[in-house]
């Protein structure tokens, strides 16, 4: 697999083994590591390790079914699987994402409030 980061992008450096993470899993093209700043009782982040944004993506529905697949291993092995848990994708500056690496949150262990 070819190597595609981009220069100060924290989930490049987390994915080159740069910047400490805490894994729940990984294979050759995707991380779940889990969230920093949990927003809920489990936050799981599920990150392709190149660097892409949704709307880079040219009609690669395999790899997002791919990384939604991962989501629920994710939920699975957080013991979330039954219960409930919300995946999120935050795209853009309007929905408050940071940088546009694209990742999945992946969210629950508690009941989780309406919003979106």
């Amino acid at each position: 697999m070819e190597k595609i980061r981009q220069e100060g992008c924290i989930f490049c450096r987390i994915a080159d083994g740069k910047l400490p993470a805490t894994y729940i899993f990984q294979d050759e093209e995707i991380m779940a590591i889990e969230n920093i700043h949990p927003e809920a009782k489990v936050h799981v982040l599920v990150i392709p390790k190149n660097h892409i944004a949704l709307n880079e993506i040219n009609d690669s529905e395999e790899f997002l079914g791919k990384l939604m697949l991962k989501a629920r291993e994710a939920a699975k092995i957080k013991g979330i699987q039954d219960s409930g848990y919300r995946i999120v994708i935050n795209t853009g500056k309007d929905a408050r994402a940071d940088f546009e690496h694209l990742h999945l949150h992946v969210l629950g262990g508690e009941r989780l409030g309406n919003r979106l």
